[in-house]
């Protein structure tokens, strides 16, 4: 029976790019059922993405044989069984409604992930973790105590093998060094538009301001505060007759969807970091 698998790559643009990847498949019995491809005239990048089905070669052979393959176009590369689930946890603080809709969108299969845990430095959605039969982990975090609650929580990633961890409104900056282990597989939902009203309060700033527009926007976590390369933003419409709390009630909604996406595609694949940027294959 043939397997279905997803082939994300990135390597310097060159002649025949395209043809060689579809004959390296083609020879290994390889049949392409979705494919895009983005070159970056900027950085001379080019980026690829290709789901195949494939019968004839196993997975481990197929990932010895495209390491050789893809040493001398010096790519960068992964290749991920199309029906795995990735293994996810989820850090929230007192805020639930992003938790509350990537739940949601999991019960009902509309996100390809495995939630393992959901972490939070408070005890408030404890029942609803349990409501979805998931374990829950309440890890205090204090100016005292942070490095040894971020040295907990980064065991919770260990012990569940966790391939992405999503900050679905956890309010709490992580350090330097736990950015680094989480590189290119953590995503936050930051409540505004980046680079607009970076920091505390975002909404706070953006009435402070008078703006028209207020946003939400999913990106990676990096040791930059709000700065990491971004998935994916939305936005609402506000007007000077809205207070702070409209502006946060109306924020919810595109919070909520913002990260959804982002979460689904990267969980798809189609995520492909850019240096600072992305190249999202939709």
């Amino acid at each position: 029976m043939s397997a279905a698998y997803i082939l994300t790559f990135s390597c310097p643009d060159r002649l025949g790019l395209v043809h060689a990847v579809s004959g390296f498949l083609l020879e290994r019995g390889g049949n392409i059922e979705e494919a895009a491809q983005y070159n970056d005239p900027d950085t001379g990048l080019f980026f690829m993405r290709v789901r195949f089905s494939c019968g004839q070669v196993s997975y481990p052979d197929l990932q010895a044989q495209l390491k050789a393959f893809a040493e001398p176009f010096q790519m960068q590369w992964r290749l991920n069984p199309a029906e795995t689930k990735v293994r996810t946890l989820i850090f929230v603080s007192k805020e639930g409604h992003c938790l509350n809709d990537l739940l949601f969108r999991w019960k009902i299969g509309l996100l390809p992930i495995d939630i393992r845990a959901i972490v939070s430095n408070h005890r408030d959605f404890y029942q609803l973790a349990a409501s979805y039969n998931i374990p829950f982990h309440h890890i205090p975090v204090t100016a005292a105590t942070k490095a040894e609650a971020e040295a907990k929580q980064f065991e919770i990633v260990q012990a569940e093998n966790a391939e992405l961890v999503v900050l679905a409104r956890y309010m709490q900056v992580l350090s330097d060094d736990l950015c680094r282990k989480l590189s290119g597989k953590a995503i936050n939902i930051h409540h505004s538009f980046l680079p607009s009203f970076k920091g505390a309060k975002p909404y706070y700033q953006a009435h402070d301001r008078g703006v028209k527009l207020i946003g939400a926007t999913a990106h990676y976590v990096t040791a930059d505060l709000d700065e990491g390369p971004i998935i994916e933003q939305d936005v609402a419409r506000v007007d000077h007759s809205k207070t702070v709390e409209d502006f946060t009630a109306i924020g919810r909604d595109t919070e909520s969807q913002v990260l959804a996406r982002a979460v689904k595609w990267h969980s798809e694949h189609r995520v492909i970091l850019n240096g600072h940027k992305t190249v999202i294959f939709k």
